[in-house]
């Protein structure tokens, strides 16, 4: 798991320019005038750097298993409590496919442009680098706050726990400051 709020910080700075580079990829496919080339690039790209993102925050379905059980129910819960639809997923074809259809207007104009020769391959190449941006980023920003809720909850935890053990030992060192003193 992450152990610090500076590591989690430069988790989201890479999954962002993992994301740059490949809106990048996604507007050099759409500019090529072959329809449906596009979306079935946007697809392969979204299928490959979804779980890349979810394994960087700790949250591919395999690693959320490996947690204990009071751990993988907090992370189950802020997965829910954000909405995410593909944190702790096993991201298929069917749900990227279905991710882009609830885009339709975009994915619609970006396919439309493509047949105003030069000037609408330019603009589909802008929509589909738009559109791959704000999906990538919204799913960074959905573990990056998942990620921290679970690190803020274990570090309470471990500032529960060392507190138990400061509660303990304290009744000890007290009985040996008053053996000293007689």
């Amino acid at each position: 798991m992450i152990q610090t709020k500076e590591e989690l910080d430069a988790i989201k700075k890479s999954c962002r320019a993992m994301v740059t580079k490949s809106a990048g990829l996604s507007a050099g496919t759409a500019i090529i005038p072959v329809p449906g080339l596009d979306v079935g690039s946007d697809v392969a790209i979204l299928m490959r750097i979804i779980p890349k993102i979810n394994s960087k925050f700790g949250l591919t379905p395999e690693q959320i298993d490996s947690l204990d059980t009071e751990n993988k129910l907090f992370v189950m819960t802020a997965i829910s409590n954000t909405g995410s639809k593909m944190a702790g997923r096993y991201i298929t074809q069917n749900l990227i496919i279905s991710l882009l259809s609830k885009m339709g207007v975009r994915v619609a104009a970006k396919s439309a442009s493509k047949f105003v020769p030069l000037i609408g391959s330019a603009v589909a190449g802008g929509i589909s680098f738009t559109a791959m941006k704000y999906m990538g980023n919204s799913h960074i920003d959905d573990c990056y706050h998942i990620a921290l809720a679970a690190l803020e909850n274990q570090q309470l935890e471990r500032a529960k726990d060392n507190e138990s053990v400061i509660e303990a030992d304290a009744p000890t060192q007290a009985n040996e400051s008053h053996s000293d003193a007689s």
